[in-house]
């Protein structure tokens, strides 16, 4: 089977295309793979426990009395020892002992 110029460079390009995808599908994998900070003492911190529909941004604003929210919202993922903003129904999130009272 002869290709032409044409057909040689979809072919290549395809392949390029497949091995591109292939290492950013094992970068994602890694990156999911990756160690997770175990948090390890909060005694005495106060918390809430996350409920069906509640969103790391919601509990954050709710917390921050309409200060900036965003920034709430990293001190409680840094609190946590969360890698990104996804939480789950059921979890216990720890908080900023200064939003006790709220």
């Amino acid at each position: 089977m002869r290709l032409t110029r044409r057909g040689r460079v979809v072919l290549v390009m395809a392949a390029a295309m497949l091995s591109l995808g292939g290492f950013w599908l094992g970068t994602r994998a890694a990156s999911v793979a990756e160690v997770r900070v175990v948090v390890t003492d909060h005694s005495g911190q106060p918390w809430v426990e996350v409920k069906q529909g509640d969103t790391l941004w919601a509990i954050a604003d709710a917390l921050s009395e309409g200060h900036d929210a965003g920034e709430m919202a990293e001190r409680i993922k840094r609190l946590n020892g969360l890698p990104d903003s996804l939480i789950r129904p059921g979890t216990r999130l720890y908080v900023p002992a200064d939003t006790a009272a709220r």
